[in-house]
């Protein structure tokens, strides 16, 4: 199967750019729709900056992703949105995009940077893990299944005084007042902190798991046994309504590391998901289940660099 790649050549003429590929491209399968051959290939578009800019649609994109679909409504050419944001569930993502470009979406055409995660439910069920994100990242693991997840921002605070900047912060996170949340915390070892999505505080989240990975899990303990640590993606920076580029997960993933090999004899080990396109390859022919062995080639409209599967 082979990618072929159609993407933005600049910040500055994405819109027209995209517009006009979407244009082109539509033009050139809006024929193949009304023949009774599935395609031969499937679609996988980028969020933001490709088809959402600060969640509203960009060019004419609703107008394209409605010619994907045939006059009954259901799917003529099958698609999958991928995209490294997250923080949410790929239900409530896929709803958001329905409302937003006028089609339905399933959860099933959403692949965010995380979702990859599902694959380690397995691995850590049962056991307690530490979520880390803007938006619901303990939501976006329980989704998964992982029966035993806390968000960052539950997780510390169960500690009294784990944040020393907490009183000059002029933000407030909610208290966990459930015992059996406390309970667990104090009572089992954290077995693998997951960064989701974007941190909101980077002095804390760092502080914390600078905490859980150096002491085995247990905060305030004696050195143990390094956690297993998980990386949503490792984009150094991203496109947002600003300007110039922001600081992403990839940033914050420096930040931490330098901040614990200083501290620490050893490195810090950890795990950058990277099976997106893989995953992205396995849904496109899912989708296309009138003649899934049809599916011979993906076009990309993307945002960042190029990338290639041969």
């Amino acid at each position: 199967m082979s990618l072929r790649i159609l993407r933005k050549a600049s910040q500055t003429q994405n819109a027209k750019q995209l517009s006009s590929s979407f244009s082109k491209f539509t033009r050139s399968f809006s024929q193949l729709s009304s023949q009774s051959k599935p395609p031969s290939f499937g679609i996988a578009f980028d969020i933001d900056g490709v088809v959402l800019r600060s969640e509203a649609p960009i060019g004419g994109s609703p107008q394209v992703f409605r010619r994907l679909y045939d006059d009954s409504g259901n799917l003529s050419i099958p698609y999958v949105f991928l995209t490294n944001g997250g923080g949410f569930t790929e239900s409530k993502r896929a709803l958001e995009l329905s409302e937003l470009l006028g089609v339905k979406i399933s959860p099933l055409q959403v692949l965010q940077g995380h979702t990859p995660f599902k694959q380690l439910v397995n691995r850590f069920e049962n056991e307690l893990i530490v979520a880390v994100g803007k938006g619901e990242p303990a939501a976006v693991m329980s989704e998964y299944g992982f029966k035993n997840v806390l968000s960052i921002d539950d997780y510390a605070s169960c500690f009294e005084n784990i944040d020393p900047l907490a009183p000059y912060k002029k933000w407030t996170t909610k208290q966990v007042k459930e015992v059996a949340a406390r309970d667990l915390v104090f009572s089992q070892r954290v077995q693998a902190a997951f960064i989701v999505s974007d941190s909101v505080d980077w002095s804390r989240d760092i502080q914390v798991l600078c905490d859980i990975l150096r002491t085995g899990g247990l905060p305030g303990r004696e050195i143990g046994h390094q956690p297993h640590l998980y990386f949503a993606h490792d984009d150094l920076a991203y496109q947002a309504a600003f300007p110039t580029e922001r600081f992403g997960m990839g940033a914050f993933r420096i930040a931490l590391e330098s901040i614990f090999n200083r501290t620490k004899a050893r490195m810090l080990m950890m795990m950058i998901s990277c099976d997106e396109l893989c995953i992205m390859l396995k849904l496109l022919v899912q989708i296309n289940v009138q003649n899934p062995s049809s599916c011979s080639g993906v076009y990309n409209f993307w945002e960042t660099k190029s990338i290639c599967i041969q």
